[in-house]
C-alpha cells in the first residue's frame, strides 16, 4: 500500500533542525568554557558564566530529542554510529557532566573554586572537540558491512577528525565572543571585540583547510558539488557574507549583530555539510531511507515531537525573554 506521505523526509528536516538548535544554542554556552582560560580575570569569569547560567540546561534539550528522534527514526545509526564511535561519543557526555556540575558547585566552592573553574573549561573543551571529530568520521564514513559495523574502535580518530574537531574548538569559541559582545558591556566587551577578530580568522582558516582535505576523505563530495545542483554554491558564498559582516559590526562596535552573523555562518556551513552527504546518513553506503524504521513506527514517534517540539520552543523562548538585557553582576 502506498503511504500518503514520505515519512523519512520529514523525519530528516526534524533531526536535521535539531541538531542545528543544539550547535547554534548549546554552541555559545560551550564557548564560555572554551574562553575561560583566557579571560581577563576572575570577575570576568563569574560574569561570562552568569550569562549563560539561566540558559545552559534548556539548551541541551536540542541534544536529548535529536538523539531520541534518531533511535525511533532511523535505528540503523545507532546500530552503526554507536559502536564506531563509542569512545568519542563517551568524552562528549563525560565533557558535559563535568561542565554541568561546575555551574552547580563553582558559586559555592571558596578553595576549591579553581578545581570547577578547570572542570568547566576542560568539559567544555572535550565536549566539543568529541562532537566535532563525530562530525569529522561521519564525513569520512564508516567501514560496515551488511548493515554492520566492522571497522575498529579507534578508526573515528584521524588526521581528519583531528581537524574537524579543532575547528568546531574555534568555531563555538567565537559564537562565545559574540555572545559576551551581546550580554556584557565594559572591559569585557571590549576583550570580547578583540578575540572574536581573532577568532574569526582563525575560523575561517580551518574552514578552507577542511573544505581542501574533505575530496580526499569521500570523493562522492566532489561529484555533488561540480556535477550536482549549482545552488549549493550559494552556501559557501552566504557563509563567506556572515563571516565579513562579523567583521564589519565588529569593527562599528555593533552588538547584536556579530551573534546572529556568527549563527548564519554555523547555519550555512552546516547545510553546506548536509548537501555534500545527501542523501546518505550512513555514509558511504546507506541512504536516509536504508536507514528508516518502519512507516508505522515513525508515524507514532511524529505524533509525539509535533505535540513536544512547540512546548521546548517556547520554554526556550520564555527563558530567553525572561533574561534578556545586559549581565552585570557575577556568578549566582
Amino acid at each position: 500500500m502506498e503511504q500518503p506521505f514520505d515519512l523519512v523526509i520529514i523525519w530528516a528536516g526534524i533531526i536535521g533542525f535539531s541538531v542545528m538548535m543544539y550547535v547554534l544554542m548549546d554552541g555559545f554556552d560551550l564557548g564560555q568554557g572554551i574562553l575561560y582560560p583566557f579571560a581577563p580575570d576572575d570577575h570576568s569569569r563569574d560574569i561570562m558564566m552568569n550569562s549563560v547560567a539561566p540558559v545552559w540546561d534548556g539548551n541541551e534539550t536540542w541534544l536529548v530529542m535529536g538523539g531520541a528522534g534518531l533511535l525511533g527514526a532511523f535505528p540503523l545509526v545507532y546500530s552503526v554510529f554507536l559502536p564506531a564511535l563509542y569512545i568519542g561519543v563517551f568524552l562528549m557526555l563525560a565533557g558535559l557532566i563535568f561542565r554541568g556540575v561546575a555551574f552547580e558547585f563553582r558559586f559555592k566552592a571558596n578553595t576549591t573554586k579553581y578545581i570547577w573553574d578547570w572542570a568547566f573549561a576542560g568539559g567544555s573543551f572535550v565536549a566539543t572537540f568529541a562532537q566535532g571529530a563525530v562530525v569529522g568520521a561521519y564525513v569520512q564514513g564508516f567501514a560496515t558491512d551488511n548493515f554492520v559495523y566492522v571497522g575498529g574502535a579507534f578508526d573515528w580518530l584521524t588526521p581528519f577528525t583531528i581537524i574537524t574537531g579543532l575547528g568546531l574548538v574555534a568555531g563555538y569559541a567565537l559564537l562565545g565572543s559574540t555572545w559576551l559582545i551581546m550580554k556584557t558591556e565594559g572591559e569585557l566587551q571590549q576583550w570580547a571585540y578583540r578575540v572574536t577578530l581573532r577568532l574569526l580568522v582563525l575560523v575561517l582558516l580551518v574552514f578552507a583547510i577542511i573544505s581542501i582535505y574533505t575530496p580526499f576523505v569521500d570523493a562522492g563530495v566532489m561529484e555533488r558539488w561540480f556535477h550536482g545542483f549549482s545552488i549549493i554554491w550559494f552556501l559557501p558564498l552566504l557563509a563567506l557574507y556572515s563571516a565579513y559582516l562579523i567583521y564589519s559590526s565588529v569593527k562599528k562596535q555593533q552588538e547584536g549583530l556579530p551573534f546572529v552573523a556568527t549563527m548564519g555562518l554555523f547555519l550555512f556551513t552546516y547545510l553546506g555539510l548536509l548537501a555534500s552527504k545527501w542523501p546518505y546518513l550512513v555514509p558511504p553506503d546507506y541512504t536516509l531511507w536504508d536507514a528508516a524504521s518502519a512507516y508505522e513506527s515513525q508515524l507514532f514517534l511524529l505524533l509525539g515531537f509535533l505535540f513536544v517540539i512547540p512546548f521546548v520552543l517556547g520554554y526556550i523562548a520564555w527563558s530567553y525573554w525572561i533574561f534578556r538585557g545586559k549581565v552585570k553582576g557575577g556568578y549566582h
